[in-house]
């Protein structure tokens, strides 16, 4: 592996992600094109896209990219593709192609390229796709993702917003990789720390994928750049709340201390004020309640899966090595949209 590093980005990862709010706002400016074939599109802020071309096939699409988030050139492009591929697994689909999207300052060393492209053709190698091709353009900083397409039977999309009342909710991975990577960007995360985030991110879903494909799951996205309770919101709309136990949430441990030190992020803040006003905190410390609004980087998925299957796919999912848990329950609408206890 190279030895070369990338100049470190002040937001990299899914903390470069535009605010929700923002974004929810230049959306619903957009017409929206009537398709009974698009069985998925931006109208419930799901994971992708999805377009149904036969009764029992369907193509799901979507992009990803950021700044470096790590200084290892490699390991960046693992993380990248991870984070793009995971919107394919959320949706229950398979990984078949990929495209390259790179933004690359003509005057860096090429080399760091070459490793940033062989970490990422590493995971599509992984998931079972096929790396096809790309873009790139000339930029002053570095920035690296995928477009991906998968399928998937148009009868067992896994859209976000499927859960019903009852459901338990399993989170695959651990919260708190943007508070431990923004106390290394300030050389303060233990080695510990910092290898189990890279461990995390570096993650394919595409393990946990498989094994909630063994159980009625009513509804799936992946925690990413919005934090785990704005994903979760998204998740129940305004039909459902969600009650969550806090003691139940799998994080990186060291997280606890940075948050409290305050090695907190812009975009966990932009996650605060979009969501905040819908969740009740109850005798939740100030730390907790800022692993639940961290941005996440390649984060792991979060299923909305039947009560009386959670126990059995939780003992899998533990079986691959994550820390993963079941965090809470879908329940009726409340005044509050989230209790987190």
């Amino acid at each position: 592996m190279s030895e070369e590093k990338i100049v470190f980005c002040k937001s990299g990862g899914c903390t470069a992600k535009l605010g929700p709010g923002m974004l929810e706002h230049v959306l619903s400016k957009i017409p929206k094109k009537k398709d009974e074939n698009l069985l998925i599109g931006f109208d419930h802020a799901d994971d992708a896209a999805v377009y149904r071309l036969s009764d029992d096939l369907a193509v799901g699409q979507t992009l990803d990219f950021f700044p470096p988030m790590v200084e290892a050139p490699y390991i960046f492009g693992q993380i990248a593709a991870a984070n793009a591929l995971s919107d394919i697994y959320a949706m229950g689909g398979t990984v078949k192609t990929a495209l390259n999207i790179v933004c690359f300052p003509e005057k860096m060393d090429l080399n760091i390229l070459g490793e940033i492209l062989l970490g990422g053709n590493s995971k599509v190698t992984e998931a079972g796709g096929t790396l096809a091709g790309g873009h790139s353009i000339a930029d002053v900083d570095v920035k690296y993702g995928l477009s991906v397409m998968g399928t998937i039977h148009p009868e067992k999309i896994l859209a976000n917003n499927g859960v019903r009342e009852g459901d338990v909710l399993l989170l695959t991975k651990p919260l708190g990789a943007g508070i431990v990577l923004a106390a290394n960007q300030m050389k303060e995360a233990s080695a510990a720390a910092y290898e189990q985030a890279v461990n995390s991110m570096t993650t394919l879903n595409k393990y946990a994928a498989e094994v909630l494909s063994g159980y009625e799951v009513h509804g799936c996205t992946d925690v990413t750049g919005f934090g785990f309770l704005k994903h979760l919101s998204e998740m129940i709309g305004e039909q459902y709340s969600a009650q969550i136990d806090s003691s139940q949430i799998p994080y990186i441990e060291d997280a606890e201390r940075y948050a409290d030190e305050f090695y907190l992020t812009a975009a966990g803040q932009r996650n605060r004020n979009s969501v905040g006003s819908d969740v009740e905190f109850s005798d939740v410390p100030f730390w907790m309640e800022e692993i639940l609004f961290d941005p996440q980087t390649s984060g792991g998925l979060l299923a909305g899966i039947r009560p009386e299957d959670a126990q059995s796919a939780l003992e899998k999912l533990k079986k691959l090595g994550l820390p993963c848990a079941a965090v809470g329950r879908i329940t009726k609408r409340r005044e509050k949209k989230i209790l987190v206890y």
